[in-house]
């Protein structure tokens, strides 16, 4: 079989399999090669979903956990069979979803303009709906620290149609906040970013990587520097998304391996750029990894945390790679 020369003709169903190496995972840098497994594709493993986001692995379960916003509805997916169901409807018009070091999950509602926790007996704990005595626009996504304190990001997407959640005014900032662990008490870290998105921290939660999908010039991945643990400083531009030769698109969902190499989910150009676009540690795109859509969320998951979960329109891809994720999920 020859190789198909765009990720758009590649046949995803599987009946036809990619030719070893997959054409379609790229090493734009020798850094990335080590990274690169000669003998795995990327699969598609699940589809017909309207706008797949929010990917997030639990660790003691062996699922993936997902979001369907316009759906309203969690799925998930797991490891043992490939089984793929309902797991929660509805679901507020989720994004981002996250588990916190004690195993419970953490979402965005899109819907309601707040952030959740799911106990373990069952119940649903409000963390944050309101700042300064306004309703948050649409919390994305979310990311917790090791001192227990949850981070996310308020952009607003959710508000501005009704097709991801309820249409309303934005009434305040769009920005990041930290939960204190502790006291439950909801601080603002940053409202630099016009549209602060995805969110991920460095492998020793020194730094804090945040995507900007607005139209500002911070468009891109920004940095900061984490002080004390729950403060941001020193903000600078990490990558810009641009790509030698094509439009430059947007990077949505991020994720750091072992490696302080930044994976981002990158999309809204077309064919050649959308996809995963992975960066070393000082900001130059060192691979890509094509996908036939655009690609809103990842994380890494697995039993050994080595296998890259890609939501991407749709549909959810998986591909093994040689690294880890930094954190649980």
């Amino acid at each position: 079989m020859a190789t198909v020369s765009t990720a758009a003709e590649r046949d995803w169903s599987g009946k036809q399999p990619a030719r070893y190496p997959d054409s379609d995972i790229l090493s734009l840098d020798k850094r990335f090669d080590k990274y690169k497994i000669g003998n795995t594709p990327i699969q598609r493993i699940h589809t017909g979903l309207l706008w797949a986001e929010g990917t997030a692995w639990n660790g003691v379960g062996r699922f993936l956990v997902w979001s369907d916003i316009p759906n309203n509805v969690q799925m998930r997916w797991l490891n043992d069979d490939g089984h793929v169901s309902v797991f929660r409807n509805p679901a507020g018009n989720s994004n981002g979803n996250t588990f916190d070091f004690d195993g419970r999950q953490i979402s965005c509602e899109h819907g309601n303009r707040r952030v959740v926790r799911y106990e373990h007996n069952g119940g649903i704990t409000v963390l944050a709906e309101k700042w300064s005595g306004k309703p948050f626009n649409a919390p994305n996504d979310a990311v917790v620290h090791p001192d227990g304190g949850i981070w996310f990001t308020d952009p607003g997407y959710g508000s501005m149609m009704n097709y991801e959640g309820n249409k309303a005014p934005l009434e305040i900032k769009e920005a990041v906040y930290r939960i204190d662990p502790k006291t439950g008490k909801l601080s603002l870290v940053t409202d630099e970013l016009d549209k602060p998105n995805g969110l991920c921290f460095s492998p020793d939660y020194k730094k804090l990587y945040v995507s900007d999908t607005g139209d500002a010039s911070s468009k891109g991945i920004q940095i900061f520097e984490v002080a004390d643990g729950a403060k941001l400083k020193g903000r600078r531009m990490f990558s810009s998304m641009a790509m030698v030769g094509m439009k430059t698109g947007g990077a949505d969902g991020v994720r750091c391996d072992v490696d302080v190499n930044v994976w981002a989910a990158g999309g809204w150009v077309g064919d050649g750029y959308d996809g995963v676009h992975i960066f070393a540690p000082d900001g130059e795109r060192i691979g890509l990894i094509r996908l036939p859509e655009i690609c809103g969320n990842l994380c890494f998951g697995g039993p050994k945390r080595n296998r890259l979960f890609m939501a991407a329109s749709q549909s959810i891809y998986a591909v093994y790679v040689e690294t880890q994720g930094a954190h649980i999920t």
